[in-house]
């Protein structure tokens, strides 16, 4: 009886992932972000770069090759609300503003403790999915507008398997005045930045580990992340870069001091956010980072020159570290609880009040 069970639960997984992916396939068009190679075409909206015969999936599972087109997401989202701007987290884009996040299926990585895994993961693991809901662009930015959102961000997925819908999405944004942002994980090539360039204001990148080992492990590599944020950086989107400390993976000081130092290498005055990890998906083996380990990561990011450190994901507990203050002066120019702004100090310039310093960001 156990095995029957088991073997019927496995059919019924078995179907739901084929009409889900069945689903996807029909909210699909053919995409711009490949290249033929020979009797293959070639994917290069993540650093993978998948070569895929007619048939053939890449790692994200959602871009395929039909008949020697490359076909993407199209007309959907599986995830779509208004959050504060800094739950992004951007706190130097339009602060105390909201932002609308979408998000659609798949991702080129796999981490074991991503928090978004029921719409990263699908296609890949059978637990997840989530249907997806049709929707225009045009839609979507009324949705918005109407809860006076100032922005348009993707997200909950990874953002560069889904750039072409991404891109749809913001030049609509554009033409009402919103600022467009993505949250990734910074597996991008220099075409799907020149691609996104003219429809793309700000870019969150997660640094997740200075360890090649480890980022192999998630599926990816180390240096093309780096170079991402050497490359948005140099065609200048603004960028912040976010490290979730997680215990005994990526929490040692020489790791953090490292991360640290080339953030630093590429300018000092590319914010670095520090936030907590708390068990989920798939590792749930170690307990969540406490606040003096953020404080201490955010010490580090100071010592080696950032201008603008902060730690998140425990609000009241992590000192000054929620703040953004001035680097000229230290005097207090934004104050934050947790996603919150209790005050906003800049000029309409983004200039410090006090002593007259610009403060780089995207502030009106």
């Amino acid at each position: 009886m156990a095995t029957q069970v088991k073997d019927s639960l496995a059919v019924r997984k078995d179907q739901r992932a084929r009409t889900l992916q069945e689903v996807l396939d029909e909210l699909s068009r053919p995409g711009e972000l490949y290249r033929r190679v020979n009797d293959a075409i070639e994917c290069y909206a993540c650093g993978h770069r998948c070569r895929m015969h007619a048939g053939q999936r890449g790692i994200c599972q959602v871009r395929y090759n039909r008949d020697g087109t490359l076909y993407v997401p199209w007309g959907y989202v599986a995830a779509l609300q208004v959050d504060p701007t800094e739950k992004k987290p951007f706190f130097h884009v339009l602060p105390g503003s909201y932002t609308l996040t979408f998000g659609m299926l798949g991702c080129d990585l796999r981490c074991s403790y991503c928090q978004n895994w029921l719409t990263s993961q699908a296609l890949r693991d059978p637990a997840a999915g989530i249907l997806p809901q049709r929707i225009t662009p045009e839609e979507m930015v009324r949705l918005g507008l109407r809860y006076n959102a100032r922005c348009v961000a993707s997200s909950y997925n990874e953002p560069l398997i889904t750039s072409e819908w991404a891109v749809a999405v913001f030049q609509v944004a554009r033409k009402h005045g919103l600022k467009t942002l993505y949250v990734s994980n910074g597996n991008a090539t220099p075409e799907v930045l020149s691609y996104l360039r003219p429809w793309l204001d700000g870019y969150k990148v997660d640094l997740k580990t200075m360890n090649p080992k480890h980022y192999k492990l998630l599926g990816g590599k180390l240096e093309s992340v780096l170079e991402t944020i050497r490359a948005a950086h140099e065609m200048g989107f603004w960028v912040e870069v976010v490290t979730l400390i997680v215990p005994q993976w990526n929490d040692s000081e020489a790791e953090l001091r490292e991360a640290a130092r080339f953030i630093a290498s590429v300018s000092p005055d590319i914010p670095w956010h520090v936030t907590a990890f708390h068990p989920d998906y798939k590792m749930t083996d170690r307990a969540r980072t406490q606040a003096q380990v953020l404080i201490r990561a955010a010490d580090i990011g100071r010592e080696e020159g950032l201008h603008f450190v902060y730690a998140g994901n425990l609000p009241g507990q992590v000192g000054p570290y929620e703040n953004t203050y001035c680097p000229q002066c230290h005097a207090l120019l934004i104050e934050r609880w947790g996603f919150h702004v209790r005050q906003n100090r800049l000029t309409l310039e983004g200039r410090c009040p006090q002593c007259q310093a610009v403060i780089p960001g995207i502030w009106q």
